[in-house]
């Protein structure tokens, strides 16, 4: 099965909350695929981030697709005002959905953005395997969800390989990822890295990016 194009996704988690204009500005010229926005309430995961308010900020600074990850309650509450403040992609939890998830889906592509779901490391793929038509893309957390900076979860690389057998669209994982654990998972089929500090933790965050594509596409998936 041909694996889609590799991508890269800086995570605005790990940038300078001061400067995010600058940052988010200095990824895309280094050429980020796409602009990952983690939305945290405190609830489904124990953090807070932003909001609406931010993405709508952030919009006319990147033509980069935002990549809106919702980790937060009952999400379809708000998936159109996150589309209205300028998300492309919007990514929402099955475990935070429930038997909501299909409405869920529904309702982001209703929006006009493309509908993403999440699976935390130890949720089994059977939470959204009927619903799998409905997602442009699924995204497997490869850290518990709340915070950065934590390490890489190899445990989730067999439910990589397992989805990668039956989905054919984008496959993306968040947490960890490095110059190290970027190979494994783009081997077990991701394609779309979610990177923060491997990112904006670095002097030359074009060279970050680059070293990070190159090292994904060298593993490729087979």
């Amino acid at each position: 099965m041909a694996r889609p194009k590799i991508k890269i996704a800086p995570s605005i988690l790990a940038a300078d909350f001061s400067n995010l204009e600058r940052d988010v500005k200095r990824a895309d010229r280094a050429g980020a695929d796409t602009i990952h926005v983690d939305v945290m309430d405190g609830m489904f995961v124990p953090n807070l981030t932003i909001g609406m308010p931010v993405v709508a900020a952030l919009r006319p600074h990147t033509r980069k697709p935002l990549d809106v990850h919702l980790m937060i309650e009952r999400p379809i509450r708000y998936v159109q005002r996150f589309r209205e403040a300028g998300a492309d992609i919007i990514t929402v939890h099955a475990e935070a959905c429930g038997p909501a998830l299909g409405k869920t889906l529904k309702e982001i592509r209703r929006s006009g953005a493309k509908a993403g779901v999440s699976l935390k490391p130890k949720s089994p793929l059977r939470l959204i395997q009927k619903h799998l038509k409905a997602a442009d893309m699924v995204l497997l957390m490869t850290v518990e969800p709340g915070f950065g900076g934590q390490k890489f979860h190899a445990e989730v690389l067999p439910k990589i390989r397992d989805l990668r057998r039956v989905f054919r669209q984008d496959i993306e994982v968040d947490g960890g990822i490095n110059t190290e654990t970027v190979s494994l998972a783009a081997a077990a089929g991701a394609n779309v890295f979610v990177a923060g500090v491997s990112v904006f933790g670095q002097r030359n965050i074009g060279r970050a990016i680059a070293d990070l594509r190159s090292k994904a596409e060298h593993a490729g998936y087979h």
